[in-house]
């Protein structure tokens, strides 16, 4: 397919994302059930195309005039991709396969600078109505924080060093993807590969280095989580809120397999894949508690655990560089129910950790509703607990690490926050708690 084929193709994947509120991949993957003799890489170009539309889509629409997939497809282009009116005209020729040719309004528009006074929410990229949410975080650096998290995400590897040191990691990973990853400044466990423009990710699974269980795929933020809760070798771990084991996985590497995770999951599904990463991880300290029908199979942990791991169900802003289309489908109601999720997941998680103990509260969220809110609501339920003190644990990291954070991590009342623009992460928050009686 032509470029501008491509193009015509993402506007119309665009407009039926807008008109059937679904999904993108399912938008996609039905036009090219549709459109059989599109090609790998053509299908993987619209779908970039569809992916960075949506990463900027208010944005686009505003520089183009319009809502539609069209205008929002001419404001990428012109906005974020820097073609001038020459350039679009080029692609929108009206040409066969082409999009019909500019207007003279689109023409117009284009040359009016509408963003320059363009409210936050459109500068920035985000739904209008989340706008005192996010205001409420980021205040007057809100534009920059979410065009951060309007960028596109690199793709991060966690070295498994159960299995492996992380220079052998990257050597091993060089030599089966022929590029050499990045070792982000924040962690020593972090091997990155960064986004090539026009070419597809390296299939990670099919690696030697996966299959031997030497990396795994974590975003830096979460191997950062999973690293502030602070497991230590010897201890009794719960991961209440397991999914499918990535934070297990991390914990047990911290541990040197040496104590005991319980990994929990109130939905069976989520747990399935956790039993073969755990093989090829090689980690052996993990019993996983699979829920049942009319039975509690964590009664035995109340008050027994050193750290309970809260991986709290959540938003998911802070995964918007990953999920862009996601942004456009949260609704304010997405936020109320979160948040009763969460109060009962951390009313529960407090049942488990004895005294000394520590509580660990994870969100993929930057929201202060489903953060430090939730903190201080269970403080105010359960007096037995404190807030660690969000530097304490900075300094622990460090200590522990070698690494030095500094400003990339955002110390909030009672927690820890870190956002793409100032950790080069996804959006994670983390507070850690502990029991005093």
């Amino acid at each position: 397919m032509i470029p501008a084929a491509r193009i015509s193709a993402a506007i119309e994947v665009l407009d039926d994302i807008a008109t059937r509120r679904r999904p993108a991949p399912d938008a996609l993957k039905d036009w090219g059930l549709a459109h059989r003799f599109a090609g790998s890489k053509d299908r993987r170009a619209i779908g970039d195309l569809v992916f960075d539309a949506l990463r900027h889509k208010n944005s686009s629409a505003a520089v183009a005039g319009g809502d539609d997939g069209r205008s929002v497809m001419i404001g990428l282009f012109f906005h974020h991709r820097g073609l001038d009116i020459a350039g679009l005209e080029k692609l929108f020729s009206g040409d066969r396969f082409a999009p019909e040719p500019l207007t003279d309004d689109e023409r117009a528009t284009l040359a009016s600078d509408a963003l320059s006074s363009a409210p936050d929410y459109i500068r920035g990229d985000y739904p209008e109505w989340i706008s005192p949410n996010l205001a409420r975080v980021f205040g007057d650096n809100v534009v920059a924080e979410m065009q951060a998290l309007a960028n596109p995400a690199p793709l991060d590897l966690r070295v498994n060093t159960l299995k492996a040191e992380a220079d052998h990691a990257a050597s091993e990973l060089t030599a089966a993807i022929g590029r050499a990853p990045e070792r982000p400044a924040l962690s020593t466990l972090c091997l990155r590969l960064p986004l090539e423009p026009g070419t597809a990710e390296p299939h990670i699974a099919s690696t030697e280095p996966f299959l031997k269980g030497q990396i795994e795929i974590q975003d830096l933020g979460s191997q950062l989580a999973a690293e502030f809760a602070g497991a230590r070798p010897g201890m009794q771990v719960l991961d209440l809120c397991a999914g499918g084991g990535g934070k297990t996985l991390s914990l047990a590497a911290a541990m040197q397999n040496h104590g005991q995770i319980f990994a929990h999951d109130s939905d069976r599904r989520r747990l399935a894949p956790i039993h073969d990463r755990l093989t090829r991880a090689g980690v052996r300290n993990v019993q996983v508690r699979t829920p049942r029908p009319n039975s509690d199979v964590l009664d035995d942990l109340e008050n027994r655990m050193d750290l309970v791991l809260v991986d709290a169900p959540c938003t998911g802003t802070g995964t918007w560089r990953r999920n862009p289309d996601a942004k456009w489908r949260i609704r304010p109601g997405s936020l109320a129910e979160r948040n009763k999720d969460q109060a009962i997941v951390l009313a529960s998680a407090g049942r488990y950790v004895k005294v000394g103990g520590r509580l660990a509260y994870i969100t993929c969220s930057v929201l202060d509703e489903e953060n430090t809110d939730q903190i201080d609501a269970f403080l105010a339920a359960n007096p037995g607990f404190s807030v660690v003190p969000p530097q304490a644990v900075v300094e622990a990291y460090e200590q522990e690490s070698m690494n030095i954070l500094g400003p990339a991590v955002r110390l909030m009342s009672n927690g820890l926050l870190m956002t793409p623009l100032n950790s080069g992460t996804d959006g994670f928050f983390v507070s850690v708690l502990t029991r005093n009686s």
